[in-house]
């Protein structure tokens, strides 16, 4: 596991952006495991702006996204999907029919896990996968004390969750459940970058790089053979010197 530290959010979102971008250019059919929630805003019009200004098509890339709430359709402007085409689809040229995510909607939710499962299983593994990370530890919709071994599924969301998120609904109704990867789909993936940023992850990444346990889930990329995390200051302040050792210079990277 590599951990590369930065100064401010913009500078961590180019350096991000480079790495997506090097992988789809050696690879133009890339498997790319997507994420949402506020982290990756700026990410993406970054991602956006550096696609437009070095010509690179998305045309062929197969995109699967970490989840869905239940109950909300592509319509509702709160659902990922919505996310996803305001924020990254819509704005290059990616082929709709190659971008999968849950389906929040389906009839038998017990099944739409193994359903996805397939649809991964079909195009994948995962190249690479963005995670970013919840104040409780969460990667995906996986909360604490999710299975390491737990696959695509129906999952409950937690109050610490669901609190986090509120900032997306007009109403403050944030759903009790959604339609996740599991910790082992994700495992799977052949790379994983992680995004952490803001003082209030600190602890969350703190927990999860001291302590192997599915109390921490995102400790589990403690043990993946390909993760690279990029945090700034704030996510990284509660590191003690001996972890910090282990910390590359972002800035360094990028000259």
């Amino acid at each position: 596991m590599k951990i590369i530290h930065f100064k401010s959010k913009s500078l961590l979102d180019s350096y991000a952006s480079q790495i997506i971008i090097q992988n789809v250019m050696a690879k133009p059919n890339l498997v790319l495991g997507l994420a949402t929630g506020r982290t990756m805003v700026s990410l993406y019009s970054q991602l956006i702006r550096d696609s437009l200004d070095q010509n690179i098509s998305w045309n062929k890339v197969i995109t699967f996204n970490l989840d869905e709430y239940v109950g909300l359709g592509k319509l509702d402007a709160a659902s990922y999907y919505s996310y996803m085409q305001q924020h990254l689809f819509s704005h290059l040229n990616f082929n709709q029919e190659n971008c999968h995510l849950p389906n929040g909607l389906a009839q038998n939710l017990s099944l739409e896990g193994p359903r996805y499962e397939g649809e991964i299983k079909n195009f994948g593994p995962i190249d690479l996968q963005l995670l970013g990370l919840g104040v409780n530890g969460h990667i995906g919709f996986n909360e604490p004390n999710s299975s390491f071994d737990s696959l695509t599924r129906l999952v409950t969301l937690a109050d610490t969750t669901r609190k986090q998120n509120t900032f997306a609904f007009e109403n403050g109704k944030v759903p009790t459940q959604a339609i996740s990867m599991g910790l082992k789909t994700i495992f799977k993936a052949k790379k994983i970058l992680l995004l952490v940023t803001g003082e209030e992850k600190a602890q969350a990444l703190k927990n999860s790089l001291e302590v192997y346990s599915e109390k921490y889930p995102a400790s589990i990329l403690l043990k993946h053979p390909d993760t690279t995390i990029l945090a700034d200051i704030d996510a990284l302040e509660l590191l003690d010197e001996k972890s910090f050792k282990t910390v590359l210079a972002g800035e360094d990277l990028m000259r």
